[in-house]
């Protein structure tokens, strides 16, 4: 189905801008009306693809588009449907020259929302996952579409990130999406740091990350070292998002929130926490290095430890400096 979908689409996007298939668009139209969430399923896909390569040609449409899009990701049944009818959406959001176009699709979000919760929340995270790699192209190429709702949007993903019963891929994406806004600073300039507990939040689950490393007697003891072992992929997902958070946002935004929390992970007996806030020190250096109360907190971490001694503290100064 999806080859015969792929065929299609690559036909139509060569020749309908000629109006060379004429009883193409008014078949597929019939055909996400129908009651076959088979044949709805495969008219979007083929929507999905026409959409992104010659989307300028069906913004006539878009009437009746949005019509077909609303009706789908409302009353549809089948969520194989939902997830299909995402694609041709954001595509369409993405081609559109016009903000006024793009409004037009604003009352979609919270379907398009709707549509991934539903599936985290009936186990299917499979589809679950297509939903967040789609909303992650969004983020990053129309941020702002996503203004006027972005607190609703942010407060879905912040729960998948936390959700510590979701599989690490999912959770991970849904990181990946916060992380996608907060570095497009060029298409919507300051508006995550403008969130209410956004950057609390997502410091807190990263640094949580980092707790996810194990520790084996062994290892102290062999011939060749492996500076990954015991890293798990939430760890490396952790160090990474770290480096870019600070970076996008920068030092007087990141600086505080990580005085704080650093410090009480600096203050817990668990070594893994220790660890941890070095570990993060050295991330977040390279965006926050030109902040003078961040350079104050390290050197206050030299006073209160005994840290000529601690060869990762010595390690990550070193990195810093």
């Amino acid at each position: 189905m999806k080859k015969l979908c792929d065929t299609i689409s690559e036909l139509a996007s060569s020749i309908l801008p000629d109006n060379g298939w004429p009883k193409l668009l008014s078949f597929m139209f019939q055909c996400v009306s129908s009651d076959s969430p088979k044949l709805q399923e495969s008219t979007f896909l083929i929507f999905a693809q026409l959409t992104q390569y010659i989307g300028e040609t069906l913004i006539p449409h878009i009437k009746h588009l949005h019509g077909v899009f609303l009706q789908c990701l409302t009353k549809s049944g089948s969520s194989d449907v939902r997830i299909a009818a995402l694609g041709p959406v954001i595509n369409f959001i993405q081609c559109f020259s016009s903000s006024g176009d793009r409004d037009r699709f604003q009352d979609l979000l919270p379907a398009m929302m709707t549509t991934l919760t539903e599936d985290l929340n009936g186990g299917q995270e499979a589809t679950a996952q297509e939903a967040l790699e789609l909303l992650i192209e969004l983020a990053g190429t129309e941020t702002r579409f996503l203004r006027r709702q972005l607190v609703e949007v942010v407060g879905s993903m912040l729960q998948i990130a936390e959700a510590d019963t979701l599989e690490e891929g999912t959770r991970h994406l849904a990181i990946e999406f916060m992380i996608t806004l907060a570095e497009a600073r060029e298409r919507a300039p300051s508006m995550t740091r403008k969130l209410p507990q956004f950057i609390s939040r997502l410091f807190c689950i990263l640094l949580q990350m980092l707790l996810d490393v194990e520790d084996e007697p062994a290892w102290h003891t062999v011939e060749n070292e492996d500076e990954d072992a015991g890293e798990s992929s939430n760890y490396s997902v952790g160090q990474e998002c770290l480096d870019r958070l600070a970076i996008a946002l920068g030092g007087n935004t990141i600086v505080p929130v990580a005085c704080e929390q650093l410090s009480a992970y600096l203050a817990a007996p668990e070594w893994q926490k220790h660890h941890d806030a070095l570990i993060a020190l050295a991330q977040i250096a390279k965006g926050c290095s030109k902040v003078a109360i961040f350079l104050e907190f390290v050197i206050s971490l030299l006073v209160k430890f005994d840290c000529s001694t601690h060869h990762l503290f010595n390690m990550q100064i070193s990195a810093f400096l």
